[in-house]
């Protein structure tokens, strides 16, 4: 099972940063690139223990379908969003604030696991490890400018 983890730090409150961690519409915001949307359970917002949301979002040429359920909250230090139904045959992905010294350091843990055995466990090596690791790290990269720049007031205001 492919862990990936990401350390980022961020010179904003811990409160801010984990709200916008939890923002569907940031999520869509940084995955642009993929065309992501929520399309059904949670589709704006901050999103919250036990809600879910449906993402569509076009990977690898291939228009997908993924659901998942927020399933550990603690604001504004963790939360846990698992998948409920997609392409993986799982995946859990922690989300850790803590502030220190007036930033805040955001950790996240993403375990997953492919479908299709062997073949799965090849396709992770090869493409889709390094494929995951850099759509959480431009969402991590976007959540920094918003939460440092006045551009969450935008994500978290309306």
């Amino acid at each position: 099972m492919p862990c990936i983890k990401i350390e980022t730090t961020i010179h904003a409150p811990v409160q801010r940063c984990f709200d916008l961690s939890r923002s569907i519409d940031l999520h869509q915001i940084s995955t642009i690139e993929t065309k992501e949307r929520a399309i059904a359970g949670k589709t704006s917002g901050l999103i919250g223990l036990n809600e879910t949301v449906t993402w569509q979002a076009k990977h690898f040429g291939i228009t997908q379908k993924l659901t998942s359920k927020i399933t550990v909250f603690n604001s504004p230090h963790y939360f846990v969003d698992e998948m409920v139904k997609g392409a993986f045959k799982s995946f859990k992905h922690e989300h850790h604030f803590e502030e220190i010294n007036g930033q805040t350091q955001m950790k996240d843990r993403f375990d997953y696991t492919s479908p299709l055995g062997i073949l799965g466990k090849l396709f992770d090596s090869i493409v889709l490890e390094k494929y995951m690791f850099k759509l959480l790290e431009k969402r991590n990269q976007v959540i920094k400018e918003y939460a440092e720049s006045e551009k969450w007031k935008q994500v978290l205001l309306n």
